[in-house]
Order: C-alpha cells, then sequence, then structure tokens
C-alpha cells in the first residue's frame, strides 16, 4: 500500500477523524490517518465529560462552536449511523456566591455579544429546571440550545464513516518527526523509520503536537495536564442539562443509560505520578486516575446535587489534555511552513467544537475557506509584536 496521500493527518481523535471524513466526503480520495496508540480515539476524544456547550467559552471560540450546534449537531447521528447521543436540554453553570454570579455574569455578557441566547437565572428558576440542586446554589448562568453527547460513540462513528469512504487509518504509528521537502512540509517519519509523504499535513495529536511540530522549527507554546472522569451506577431520571459551576469544581450530565459522567478540576491536574517511575518523566500510556482528584470531586458534586451521595462509582479514567497558554486552540496552517495546518491546545473542551473543527480542517486543506472567521486563533498570535 502506497504511503503517499493527498492529506497526511497527524492524531486519531475525534478533530482527527472528523477532518479525515469531512476530507472525504468533499472528494478528496487519497487521506491517511496516523494514530500514536493502538486504538482510535485512545486519548481525550473518548475521555472527556462529553458537553457539547457554547457557554462558558472565550469569544474566539464561539462562532464556531454555534455554528456546529447550530448546523452539525442536530443531524450528526443520522450522517454518521451511529447514535452520538446527542442532547440539547441546555446547560447550567450554577454559583454559590456573588462571586460566582459575578463572574458567571461577566461571560454570559460576552457570549451576548457575540449573538448567543444566554441570560443569568435565579434561585427559582434553577430549581424549576433541575429540583434536584442544593439550596445553596443561588443562581447560574442558562443556555438552552447546549447539550451534551456521548464522545465515545461520536469519535468512533467518525472514523467508521471516514473508514466507509476509503481513508486509511494506521494505528501503532507515533511520529518522530516531519520534514520539508523544497521548503514543504512533506514527510512524516514514524518512529521506526517509516515515511508517509502527503501534499498536505495536518497536525492534530494532542499535546504530543508540540514536540512533532518542534522538528521543524514550530513551537507552539502549550503544556500538558491529565483530566479525570468518572461514571456512577445508574440512577433514577433526575437531569436532562448539561451542568457546571463557577469555578469549574465539576461538569458533568446523566446518559440515557441512567448513569451520570462527571469531570472535575480540584488544583492537582499538573501535579500528577502519571510518569514512568524509571525516569519520573510523564508517561501518556499510564492513564491511571489519582486519589486526591477522585476524592475531591466526589465532595464538589455531593456539596451541588445531594441526591447522588449515596450513588457508587463503577469506573474513572484519566487522559492527558493540550492546554494553550491562553486557553483556546491553535487552528491555521503555519506560514513558514507551508502544508502544514495545526489543530491543537483544545485545553479540555475540544469535543463539543469537533464536527466544525473537522469541516473547517477539510477547507483549510482544500484552499477553500472556513465557515466562520477564526483568524484569532492562528497559531502565531503570541509573536512578538516589536
Amino acid at each position: 500500500m502506497s504511503n503517499v496521500a493527498d492529506v497526511v493527518i497527524i492524531g486519531g481523535g475525534v478533530n482527527g477523524c472528523a477532518a479525515a471524513y469531512y476530507l472525504a466526503k468533499s472528494g478528496v480520495k487519497n487521506v491517511a490517518v496516523l494514530e500514536a496508540s493502538k486504538s482510535i480515539g485512545h486519548g481525550g476524544s473518548s475521555r472527556n465529560g462529553g458537553g457539547v456547550r457554547q457557554s462558558g467559552r472565550d469569544v474566539r471560540e464561539l462562532p464556531y462552536a454555534m455554528y456546529g450546534i447550530q448546523n452539525m449537531w442536530p443531524t450528526l447521528s443520522e450522517e454518521l449511523g451511529v447514535d452520538t447521543e446527542y442532547t440539547q436540554k441546555g446547560n447550567l453553570r450554577m454559583g454559590k456566591t456573588p462571586a460566582h454570579l459575578k463572574k458567571l455574569e461577566m461571560l454570559a455578557n460576552n457570549a451576548k455579544s457575540v449573538g448567543l441566547d444566554v441570560r443569568m437565572i435565579d434561585q427559582k428558576e434553577v430549581k424549576e429546571i433541575c429540583p434536584y440542586l442544593s439550596d445553596e446554589v443561588i443562581g447560574a448562568s442558562w443556555c438552552p440550545t447546549d447539550g451534551h453527547a456521548n464522545p465515545l460513540t461520536t469519535t468512533l462513528g467518525y472514523y467508521k464513516r471516514a473508514l466507509d469512504m476509503g481513508v486509511r487509518f494506521y494505528t501503532d504509528a507515533p511520529v518522530k518527526e516531519l520534514k520539508k521537502v523544497k521548503g514543504k512540509v512533506r514527510k512524516v517519519i514514524l518512529n521506526d523509520g517509516t515515511v508517509f509523504e502527503g501534499e498536505t499535513v495536518i497536525l492534530v495529536a494532542g499535546y504530543e503536537s508540540r514536540a512533532i511540530a518542534r522538528t521543524i522549527g514550530v513551537d507552539v507554546p502549550m503544556t500538558r495536564l491529565i483530566d479525570e472522569c468518572f461514571v456512577t451506577e445508574m440512577q433514577p431520571h433526575m437531569i436532562d442539562v448539561m451542568f457546571g459551576c463557577a469555578d469549574v469544581d465539576f461538569y458533568g450530565h446523566q446518559t440515557k443509560h441512567g448513569s451520570f459522567v462527571f469531570g472535575s478540576d480540584s488544583g492537582w491536574e499538573s501535579v500528577t505520578e502519571m510518569v514512568d517511575p524509571s525516569t519520573n518523566v510523564p508517561d501518556p500510556s499510564r492513564l491511571t486516575t489519582n486519589s486526591y482528584t477522585l476524592s475531591a470531586s466526589c465532595r464538589a458534586i455531593e456539596n451541588y446535587i445531594p441526591a447522588l451521595k449515596d450513588a457508587k462509582i463503577v469506573r474513572s479514567w484519566a487522559g492527558w489534555l493540550d492546554e494553550s497558554f491562553d486557553g483556546v486552540p491553535f487552528l491555521s496552517p503555519v506560514e513558514e511552513a507551508p502544508g502544514l495546518i495545526l489543530a491543537c491546545g483544545f485545553t479540555g473542551h475540544g469535543f463539543g467544537t469537533a464536527p466544525a473543527v473537522g469541516l473547517m480542517l477539510a477547507q483549510m486543506a482544500t484552499g477553500q475557506d472556513t465557515v466562520v472567521d477564526i483568524t484569532p486563533l492562528r497559531y502565531d498570535r503570541f509573536k512578538p509584536v516589536r
């Protein structure tokens, strides 16, 4: 089989699989996807809380987050031939203190300035939407068009459809370096020396994108944090909405099955034991949860949803997220490396925007204008201006 393609995609997560699908759908016949692990969607794509939200985002992300929810998510299950479990019942971001409400109101006002339907609601309305919440919740921001979906079925749905349309997927294919040919990024070299060649290379490999881009002198300012989630046993139906809180203590939703899926921020995300004990270096393959963060998550959730205090945890899992220095992703071609398109630094909230991101990556790779303007997300936004 030839290792030459029109487009080589580095990374088999939800964004890479979505880009592959939309490229094939647009008529690109020869697409190859390289995934470092032994399975598709092994990283954060299938290890997140499933939020499909617009509220709470940086205004630079909102145009494409809104586009995806308005034009792509409602019909995605039908298009991919899988049940993405997409549920559009809104998103509550809760607050317990005046400081919380001030922060939520600032985010809501920023979002309203670019056309998002989001507003602040009081304790009474919060209880009407979700009577199971603690009386300590005094208000929230409410976005009725937000929702949630199943990360695993969505990622695999994109993979299967792309596969059916002729995209070639290679697992256990970690990339060592990129190389230019006559000034253009052309070659992708694996750890074992295998060489792939592409007219365009899309680098969408999470935090590993930084080391790969450095091999051609491009540095992307981001770091790595752990992201942990867990799921409860099946519970009676309580909550349809996606929910979170002002200080990101936790976020989650109740699935169609009845279990709750949660993720949280405990403050220990950068102090992790997920390292190779022989080198004390972070090891992306050591996806173990942390007793500090898991117990902190449970305490936070009990304080907001007392009805879950006796719910048993079925399992927990962890993954690495690529945190950009300003909290929003890098989405753009690279001027000094023609032929290379970057898509990384999603900072733990890239799943919900994956349909729009995949579409825009396909558009960039085929020389089209993207569906919305994403100039503020260019990779070189940190370059010195003096």
